[in-house]
């Protein structure tokens, strides 16, 4: 299970260092290598759910990105 489907009462208490970056790095390299297995089975509804995952990963992934450049921006300033 992905590592972003967190009880709502961890969300925003979890400490995101560089092994949980890793870590979703990780899943989304076999969340595609999934995608692409079953797209050549054409295996469509499989894709899907998938797909899913991997776009919350990455929206997350986008979001820390985005809080530690805002974050480094407020230090220089």
């Amino acid at each position: 299970m992905s590592v972003i489907f967190a009880p709502d009462w961890l969300r925003g208490k979890a400490k995101v260092n560089q092994e949980t970056i890793q870590r979703l790095l990780e899943e989304n390299d076999q969340l595609i290598r999934c995608i692409v297995e079953y797209q050549n089975k054409g295996r469509a509804n499989e894709c899907v759910q998938y797909q899913h995952v991997l776009h919350r990963n990455l929206i997350y992934l986008a979001t820390i990105a985005d809080a530690n450049t805002s974050n480094l921006t407020k230090a220089v300033e």
